[in-house]
């Protein structure tokens, strides 16, 4: 048997293993594990709306539930499979989505004073409770630190971790008091793997520093005491207690703890890499390479490309970030992405969509799509913008909210669930518009996740309205898929053969689904993003002035032609 890799996958709802061939990355195996905690396995506040946090329990559970379940059925199908053969585990995680934990790396809500005590347990990425920290953050670096913010798109994020521990500081002090470190799940996930939980030991995911924590090697690291005191003075001693290095993904951190060995069946020789954010690492998985954008699309979407570190690169406004390493050596990562994209379908399906669809989700989903596909572009008169969970990018602003256009006493529920996929597809160009004015081209797409593998229309509306194809991965499943490359990598060229990522991507990663644009759609569509983009600037920004009278008649005017040439 060749020699194999586990990817763990630590998403909002449940994690998973992939068991891996590194040969050629056959998918031998996985496990599910849905989190027994909270809603959904997300601590939630009725009376909040912004909090969300998550029980670590629930993922240690997880890496021992996953682990041995994909181990047993890669046993009963693969003749030749032995655990033996595993060389290396790869994780990613959600994020930014620290934690809080004492000297020893235990979490605050392990202590049984603080066990029920949300503000003791994980920030999960989707919490936003810090909004008003994260713009209080945003309007000091802009005054003292604009070099802070250049690389994060201007914008720092409610998403992000100094906004959660600044919040954790206000919302609950004694937590915070108790609390000597913080670490991202990315980076505790792994650590709790090779045994190592001191907190300043621990290797720290150079992806999750630089992207949420505004870590850069120019400026010596996180960003300075000086700055962290005319925020918090307890931000500023904090600083003192986190880190000082981080590293890439295909580092090794250390190697499997006797503990987890025994408790898994695997041997201590078994290679534990860095750990890193789910999008990129799931970048990898879907082979990411120069001039294609990687989107990861799930309940949100994650846009991913890489830009030679050897190269000019100019900051580009509005995305998550630019970070050297983030996704593989040599590149520079860029990060984008939309709040809300499956949970926009979800939340319609759920409140608005009546019965004569179907009874349940399943047959809704089936039905509005058959009668979506149906529709040409422009024909219901509608049009959307896609911000029900705010905007990520480009606008960066966790307060803005939803909007629907043109519904007449005649609009019906495919016609909403299209103009929904569409408002999605229009804010994804809208990102690629943002990155390729400012100097990055974009080839082509790379789509991956569920909703990429079964919502063919979803995809079609995708390439019509970028005008760029749309491929779909092999692997449904490529943030776990990347973590078990980069396991494979971290092991060591001696033993798995490959000599760096792309060496390991050449031969694990593929596409065989493309969707190709349809010219007379995309030019419907152009005439419907410049309505889009419209609605975007005079919503979005503060500085838009502007008549939007034009906006109902146009959509009238196309849909009338739309429906006369039909």
């Amino acid at each position: 048997m060749n020699k194999i890799a586990i990817g763990l996958d630590f998403g909002t709802n449940s994690c998973r293993s992939l068991i891996v061939d590194i040969s050629n990355g056959r998918e031998l195996a996985g496990s599910v594990y849905n989190y027994p905690s909270g809603e959904a396995g997300v601590i939630i506040d009725p009376a909040n709306p912004n909090l969300a946090r998550q029980n670590p329990a629930d993922y240690i559970q997880g890496i021992e539930v996953t682990i041995k379940e994909g181990i047993k059925i890669a046993s009963e199908n693969e003749p030749d499979f032995s655990p033996k053969n595993i060389i290396g585990i790869g994780v990613d995680t959600t994020g930014s989505s620290p934690l809080p934990v004492d000297k020893d790396g235990c979490p605050l809500c392990f202590h049984k004073k603080f066990s029920a005590n949300p503000s003791a347990m994980v920030w999960l990425w989707k919490d936003h409770t810090g909004y008003e920290e994260a713009q209080k953050i945003t309007g000091l670096a802009s005054k003292i630190r604009p070099q802070y913010l250049a690389k994060i798109g201007g914008v720092y994020s409610s998403e992000w971790f100094w906004s959660k521990l600044w919040h954790l500081q206000k919302e609950d002090s004694e937590v915070f008091n108790e609390t000597y470190s913080f670490v991202e799940i990315c980076d505790w996930i792994p650590a709790i793997l090779t045994g190592e939980m001191n907190p300043r030991q621990i290797k720290r995911s150079i992806c999750a520093a630089g992207h949420k924590a505004m870590f850069n090697d120019k400026w010596g690291g996180l960003p300075d005491e000086v700055f962290l005191k005319e925020l918090s003075p307890k931000l500023a001693e904090m600083h003192q207690r986190l880190y000082s290095n981080a590293y890439p993904a295909e580092e090794k951190i250390g190697t499997l703890s006797d503990k987890w060995a025994s408790k898994l069946g695997l041997s201590t020789n078994v290679a534990i890499a860095v750990g890193a954010f789910d999008a990129h690492m799931g970048a990898v998985g879907a082979g990411i390479s120069m001039g294609t954008l990687v989107k990861i699309l799930g309940t949100s979407t994650c846009d991913i490309m890489i830009w030679p570190n050897d190269s000019k690169l100019e900051d580009i406004p509005g995305v998550c970030g630019i970070v050297d390493g983030s996704v593989m050596g040599g590149f520079f990562g860029i990060e984008a992405g939309q709040s809300a994209v499956g949970d926009i379908f979800l939340w319609f399906v759920n409140n608005l969509v009546p019965e004569s669809y179907g009874k349940t989700n399943e047959d809704k989903f089936k039905n509005l799509e058959i009668e979506a596909a149906k529709l040409k572009p422009g024909e219901s008169g509608l049009l959307a913008l896609d911000w029900n969970n705010g905007n990520r990018t480009i606008l960066v602003d966790v307060r803005l909210t939803g909007l629907l256009l043109g519904q007449t006493l005649h609009t019906q529920a495919h016609e909403i669930y299209r103009t929904l996929v569409e408002a999605t597809a229009f804010g994804a160009l809208a990102i690629i518009d943002r990155i390729e004015n400012n100097g990055v081209p974009v080839r082509e797409v790379m789509n991956c996740g569920g909703l990429a593998a079964k919502n063919p229309l979803l995809m079609q509306i995708y390439a019509d309205i970028t005008g760029r194809p749309m491929k779909v991965s092999r692997s449904e499943q490529t943030p776990a898929l990347g973590a078990a490359i980069f396991a494979a990598v971290a092991a060591g060229k001696d033993v798995s053969g490959f000599s760096g990522i792309a060496d390991a991507q050449k031969a694990m990663t593929g596409s065989d689904i493309v969707y190709q644009p349809i010219a007379e759609n995309h030019k419907v569509y152009k005439e419907l993003y410049h309505l889009y983009k419209q609605l975007h600037d005079g919503f979005g920004t503060a500085g838009w002035s502007g008549n939007m009278y034009n906006i109902m008649k146009t959509l009238l005017n196309i849909r009338d032609r739309v429906r006369k040439d039909k």
